[in-house]
């Protein structure tokens, strides 16, 4: 089941305050990114985040799911209709990931 760009516009509405939330198409699904850097992205209609420790310590409950067959467990966000928490999620995140790799 492929993501809806319904949600896609759900989620990214419930980050509008945050600067530079971005996002793209892949493969029917979408990466979500906040300020160059992945945060994670929505599958299956379901918003899931880097499993970092600040959004582990963030989140009240933690359940991890896999965004696809063969990938890495990711943590699931249930507070989608909470704006305040998801734009505070992905702040808590920001400095503890990854910098995007420079293309050659």
């Amino acid at each position: 089941m492929a993501s809806t760009k319904e949600y896609l516009d759900f989620i990214m509405g419930q980050l509008s305050n945050l600067e530079e939330i971005t996002y793209r198409a892949m493969m029917k699904e979408y990466i979500l990114y906040y300020r160059g850097k992945i945060v994670g992205g929505i599958y299956d209609d379901r918003l899931l985040v880097k499993p970092v420790e600040t959004a582990i310590r963030y989140m009240s409950k933690v359940r991890y799911e896999l965004p696809y067959d063969g990938a890495k467990e990711m943590l699931l966000v249930d507070e989608v209709d909470n704006q305040e928490f998801l734009e505070g999620l992905f702040q808590v995140m920001y400095d503890e990931l990854p910098n995007q790799k420079r293309k050659k």
